[in-house]
């Protein structure tokens, strides 16, 4: 993996002239998402790019992600849900989204197969307690597919629970249904459980996710080389996966704190889009990136609030 130093050596040598100086730079990740720069952080490709330390923090949901960023104690999240980052964004919080790290098949709700409730029968599930992240991207799922299956959100007893208390949560029989994200979480979550709408269900519905690289203004304001660089080692990881499927899968898996088989099942189903891919097509004026966040009613009337819009969704430092 130090062959993706070479990409993003030019960045370095720019650092002091054109930035602050920073020390170390803190990131946010999520453990059971397997994802090809994980490769680059175990080897301190990162490190190594920018010149600082880069220093790594699992959350267990992207809304705990916001609120570090807030606080100051990290800088980039690095596949945070594209429902925390609008929910942060709507209350305020000077946040930009500067990177798609993921597409990926709409999170699942796992039903309790003690039940005998799916698809067909869903309304069923009103009246009963259901176990779901809020304002995280299995949030926005949820809500997509209860609308799509005529279930009245309003009839459900909805409990904020991380995927891996959620799976336990629908083992133990204290809810009907769990929204999950993460394998390890999702695996266990089918042991006991069903998706109450299929892949090609969710997919005939238009319900589809993505996550997105988010930083806070005053570190791309402060650092855009370190910032650039990042995302040029972010995007030499995904060139060198797709280019070797499966190579690394190791490092991955026991970074991503999941088994190889899990590991690679989860992997099979996500789409690193390439630097041209995102530009074409989520950073493009009224693309992918506007309309999923106004979707998500992160919605701009004015011309001085479309302005707000274009400095939040920001593909600049892919360039």
């Amino acid at each position: 993996m130090k062959k993706l130093l070479l990409g993003a050596a030019a960045g370095v040598a720019a650092l002091s002239a054109t930035t602050a100086v920073a020390e170390d730079v803190n990131v946010a990740f999520f453990l059971e998402w397997a994802t090809p720069n994980q490769i680059a952080k175990v080897e301190k490709a990162y490190d190594d790019a920018m010149g600082v330390d880069v220093n790594w923090t699992d959350f267990a949901t992207g809304v705990g992600m916001s609120e570090a960023m807030l606080a100051g104690d990290i800088d980039i999240s690095y596949s945070q849900g594209l429902a925390p980052f609008v929910t942060a964004i709507q209350q305020g919080a000077p946040l930009k989204m500067v990177a798609i790290a993921v597409a990926y098949e709409a999170n699942d709700c796992f039903v309790a197969d003690s039940l005998g409730i799916n698809s067909d029968n869903a309304s069923e599930l009103e009246g009963t307690t259901v176990a779901v992240p809020l304002n995280t991207m299995a949030d926005y799922s949820f809500r997509l597919q209860m609308a799509a299956l005529g279930v009245d959100t309003d009839a459900l007893t909805i409990v904020d629970q991380a995927p891996a208390d959620g799976a336990v949560s629908l083992a133990d029989g204290s809810v009907s249904m769990a929204c999950i994200f993460g394998g390890a979480s999702a695996k266990a979550a089918g042991e006991v459980g069903t998706p109450i709408m299929s892949t090609d269900q969710k997919s005939a519905a238009g319900i589809t996710s993505f996550d997105v690289v988010s930083v806070t203004e005053s570190f791309a304001t402060e650092h855009p080389e370190l910032l650039k660089t990042f995302l040029e080692v972010t995007a030499e990881s995904n060139a060198a996966w797709a280019a070797s499927p499966g190579e690394g899968i190791e490092i991955i898996a026991a970074d991503a704190g999941m088994d190889v088989d899990t590991t690679s099942s989860q992997m099979a189903g996500f789409v690193f889009p390439t630097v041209a891919e995102q530009i074409a097509n989520y950073f493009n004026e009224g693309g992918i990136a506007t309309q999923a966040a106004a979707s998500l009613g992160l919605v701009f009337s004015s011309e001085s609030d479309a302005a707000k819009l274009a400095a939040t969704i920001d593909g600049s430092f892919l360039q």
